[in-house]
């Protein structure tokens, strides 16, 4: 798809300040991934100065990673700006299903209306579906491909904002359309789990793509352009501490179109 192409060559063009209200686990891993990619990273959690770097920047990700009580207010107090001003938002609802916080607060922050997308795992996006078992600590316990389908249309509608599923096929819908994002090499199959924050770093990638696109498009565009990256990166370098670098490396030397060449994305319509 040649538009993947050409909304990498304006994330590189505009070079999007990207606020992220994330977990310590991944605070280094994503803002590395966003400036590889070619986007300007602020990492910045204070409730005291929120507002004003959310007037600022041209997208928001906010990760429940890591949850206190101080990180609760200020994804609240950012997702509420970001409604206000029209700034666009990704929530990545880390460990929802594993504990009542964390389900909850997931659920308060789509309920706030400033959303605009919406990335988690099959557990994670079940749990926003009122399922429960499907999360074994912060991790998917199980991923059924069909489901996942099923799943991102059916939260995208119930939260009115895009929904992506990520596991081996990705599906990501508005509750109308649904892209699958599937894999193609199958060299990083070995290493994908194995290294922390990766999902972490999908979000974050779709966040500098939602200063350029459209939501639907913008999720589709983070994901496939990680997909790319990453399955690039375990064909060099087969072990996770390597692989881990030459991530960065390709997410820095991808262009539109290597992208547009290796993204394997179908379009289909919800049922």
């Amino acid at each position: 798809m040649e538009w993947l192409g050409r909304a990498l060559e304006r994330v590189r063009e505009r070079r999007p300040l990207v606020h992220n209200i994330t977990n310590f686990v991944v605070m280094n891993t994503t803002a590395n991934a966003l400036l590889a990619l070619g986007a300007s990273p602020i990492m910045a959690h204070s409730p005291e100065e929120v507002e004003e770097l959310v007037a600022a920047a041209d997208a928001v990700v906010v990760n429940i990673g890591t949850l206190d009580s101080a990180f609760v207010y200020s994804m609240v107090k950012a997702v509420a700006a970001a409604r206000e001003l029209g700034k666009p938002v990704v929530l990545d609802p880390v460990g929802a299903g594993a504990t009542r916080l964390r389900t909850r607060t997931a659920l308060h922050l789509l309920s706030l209306g400033g959303v605009s997308v919406v990335r988690g795992n099959f557990g994670e996006v079940s749990a926003l579906a009122g399922e429960s078992g499907r999360t074994k600590g912060v991790e998917a316990a199980a991923y059924d491909a069909a489901r996942a389908r099923e799943l991102a249309v059916e939260v995208a509608r119930r939260f009115g904002t895009v929904v992506a599923v990520t596991g081996r096929v990705d599906y990501v819908s508005n509750g109308r359309e649904v892209y699958a994002v599937e894999p193609g090499s199958s060299a990083v199959e070995r290493v994908i789990g194995r290294v922390t924050g990766l999902g972490c770093m999908v979000t974050a990638l779709i966040g500098a793509y939602l200063a350029v696109e459209e939501p639907l498009r913008a999720a589709v565009a983070g994901i496939a352009t990680f997909k790319v990256a990453a399955e690039r990166a375990a064909e060099e370098a087969p072990y996770p501490g390597s692989f881990h670098v030459k991530l960065y490396d390709w997410l820095y030397r991808l262009d539109g179109g290597t992208l547009s060449r290796y993204a394997r994305v179908v379009a289909y319509g919800a049922r």
